[in-house]
């Protein structure tokens, strides 16, 4: 391969992940200055995830031309990807870490990506439009198996109650999840061949879609604890490397035996390969486990996870699979 080749693909790879540190930087840098403060990052993330994201799905998914039956091989990579690291992660759990509060954040941390933030940015910055509507037709399927899969692992710490009380007291939460209902609305919607939406609504959806991965970004950078990356260790810096890089070598690997064209296979390696999702902190926290290390977890991967994706993607870019 010549070194033209390496090159473009280095300018891609930087391309799909530069600007989103950018403007994680310019988060970090507006609180150190003072121009936010934790009041506004919460406010702001409720905002995108109660309004801004679910908009920015829902016409992205209702709008797209993109053929959903012809998205279920990638669909059934990803729920193979995930299902092949929570089986890995459990195991090595059981072998290796003695703590039931550390066991379920472990498992956490190397199967469950920051999929509705991190990847849907980067996917858009790589294939604009279409490669956002795939990748939320994505979110829309794996986001369910990622929550199952967290009340099972992380039930160690709730022996009280039963395991199928759990699982309905989360069937619940997803319902009332702002981003599924708008997935399912949109798939409704497109399925039904409905007539397109007023102007004034169509607009109004635009304007709040456009602010969602922006701000997330920013209130993602606005949040980072260097001083938690610094001290990982034990538990921590193990679920890390498993999210930065076992999580996208399966990636990868399933996508090959799959035979995903280069933009189904783009779509995977960034949706895995992004750090772990904020929800496993927020989870592990009201079920009781280790929260200090599922802390510790989602700083350092949100950092390194972006150079471990401009990496990755710059490789698969040089070999013509991305």
């Amino acid at each position: 391969m010549n070194s033209t080749s390496w090159f473009a693909a280095l300018v891609f790879a930087l391309t799909i992940t530069l600007p989103n540190l950018l403007i994680m930087a310019l988060g970090l840098a507006m609180r150190r200055w003072g121009q936010i403060n934790a009041n506004f990052v919460d406010i702001a993330s409720a905002l995108v995830f109660r309004y801004c994201l679910p908009c920015l799905l829902f016409f992205s998914v209702s709008g797209s031309s993109v053929d959903i039956r012809s998205q279920l091989p990638l669909i059934g990579a990803g729920v193979l990807v995930t299902l092949l690291l929570f089986i890995g992660a459990e195991l090595y759990a059981r072998w290796r870490i003695t703590d039931p509060a550390d066991q379920g954040v472990f498992v956490q941390g190397v199967y469950r990506s920051n999929m509705a933030i991190m990847s849907l940015a980067t996917v858009a910055n790589a294939y604009g439009k279409v490669g956002l509507s795939v990748g939320a037709v994505y979110m829309g399927v794996v986001t369910i198996l990622f929550n199952v899969l967290a009340v099972i692992t992380l039930s160690r710490t709730q022996q009280h109650t039963s395991m199928g009380a759990r699982i309905i007291n989360m069937g619940k939460t997803m319902l009332k999840n702002p981003l599924i209902i708008a997935l399912v609305a949109a798939f409704v919607y497109k399925g039904l061949h409905l007539p397109p939406l007023p102007t004034v609504i169509h607009h109004t959806g635009d304007l709040l879609a456009a602010m969602a991965l922006p701000l997330a970004l920013i209130c993602a950078g606005a949040s980072l604890d260097f001083a938690s990356m610094l001290r990982l260790s034990g538990v921590s810096m193990q679920a890390s490397l498993g999210r930065v890089i076992v999580a996208p070598l399966v990636a990868v690997a399933v996508g090959l035996a799959f035979g995903l064209p280069p933009l189904s296979m783009g779509v995977l390696f960034l949706m895995v390969a992004s750090p772990v999702a904020a929800a496993s902190y927020v989870m592990a926290k009201a079920m009781g486990a280790n929260d200090v290390a599922a802390a510790n977890i989602l700083a350092f991967t949100t950092v390194v996870s972006m150079f471990s994706m401009a990496v990755g993607a710059g490789m698969l870019r040089a070999f013509g699979l991305m």
